[in-house]
């Protein structure tokens, strides 16, 4: 079978949270899969040399145009160039028009929600690439052969929202996974490096927030600063990839600008250097609003770290009892959790250790397996085209 992918930013050298799940689906779709043909549409970048081509794993680069076009236009007749039988686009959106059968990777609808394309909060680029997922996505769910989601709270959300029967087999849950690498760093040695190289505090919470209003940074920032009013042990928050410029406007609207003082900004992290900096952390915090997996929280989790996390959306389900759970729309809730995990040692050890044992849950191996399966299975099927 010739299986198309779509990969369209995984050579770009700042990669995130849909480009990463891509990119270890298919390095564990080449362990696992010495059979069937794949073909990796990818767009031209400078990290290259992320991904190696295999016998039957052939990296195509389409050049041209901006997302849009580069989806709608160049991957479907770059799918038909190939003989592609199946084509699996892996980041929200796929092209509306194609005659090769589509299975799409859904992580979430977020966009779709009574989310405002024009609320307060995030950024513009952000708000006119919702505005396109608003038009394509119904319009690819209705194309699809297969829609996969990552968690069974995403799966029934868009089961409700685009009138899914309960058990239709179009609609399908694959857990993503998390890195064999994340795992606790003791080296001294690269504990310093890392230390060095992002200039980290000593002592320190860690978040990974960004503008995206669903990362509930502002609430966040209202608890930290609520913490270090309460007069406990006095430690920094390390923030990564967040503009100066956007968390001062932010810290203004909490009356806290004194914060800035108490909070370390890395600019980008590798992904390889994650690691060391969550070993070296006290805590993760993850309180989001709104999520439809949550992979940083297993990241900490494998490393050793204690992590406060949302009762909303999928986090329950992912974290399962292995996390100190809050509501994330109350501020004293988090600061609360933030004292109780710096003072109870029984409770964090607790965590930890149901942490290492939750974590273990997942791998991008069983993921790809899944996803394997799920190909074969629509391989096996004569008819592949959706249901109208």
């Amino acid at each position: 079978m010739k299986i198309g992918i779509e990969g369209q930013r995984l050579f770009r050298l700042k990669k995130h949270g849909m480009d990463m799940v891509a990119l270890e689906l298919i390095r564990n779709l080449q362990i696992i899969d010495q059979e069937n043909e794949y073909f990796i549409f990818v767009k031209p970048d400078s990290d290259s040399g992320c991904l190696q081509p295999t016998d039957n794993f052939h990296i195509i680069e389409l050049n041209g145009g901006p997302y849009p076009w580069w989806e709608q236009v160049a991957l479907p007749r770059a799918a038909l160039k190939y003989g592609c039988e199946l084509l699996h686009c892996t980041s929200n959106t796929a092209p509306v028009k194609t005659s090769v059968p589509l299975i799409v990777t859904l992580h979430d609808i977020i966009y779709l929600e009574s989310i405002s394309l024009l609320k307060k909060g995030g950024t513009w680029y952000q708000k006119i690439g919702n505005m396109y997922r608003r038009f394509v996505v119904p319009r690819v769910v209705a194309n699809s052969t297969r829609i996969i989601t990552v968690s069974h709270f995403e799966k029934n959300r868009i089961r409700e929202f685009f009138g899914f029967p309960p058990a239709d087999p179009r609609l399908v849950a694959i857990y993503n996974g998390v890195g064999e690498h994340f795992k606790p760093v003791s080296d001294e040695q690269e504990r310093e490096r890392i230390r060095n190289k992002y200039k980290l505090p000593e002592d320190y919470f860690f978040f990974l927030g960004n503008t995206d209003p669903k990362k509930n940074t502002k609430g966040v920032l209202k608890a930290f600063s609520d913490y270090l009013k309460s007069g406990n042990s006095p430690v920094k928050l390390v923030m990564l990839d967040y503009e100066r410029s956007a968390l001062d406007l932010l810290l203004t609207e909490i009356g806290d600008r004194e914060l800035i003082n108490h909070i370390h900004l890395t600019g980008y992290v590798v992904n390889t250097d994650l690691p060391a900096i969550y070993s070296m952390s006290r805590l993760f915090l993850y309180p989001s609003l709104r999520e439809s997996f949550g992979i940083p929280m297993l990241e900490a989790m494998r490393c050793g770290v204690p992590v406060i996390t949302s009762d909303t959306s999928s986090m329950p389900e992912v974290s399962g009892n292995a996390a100190l759970i809050v509501n994330p729309y109350n501020s004293e809730e988090i600061t609360s959790g933030m004292i109780r995990l710096m003072k109870e040692p029984d409770l964090r050890n607790d965590l930890i250790q149901k942490g290492f044992g939750q974590s273990e849950k997942f791998s991008w191996n069983s993921m790809a397996k899944e996803v394997l399966q799920l190909y074969q299975e629509l391989a096996s099927i004569k008819d592949v085209a959706p249901k109208k």
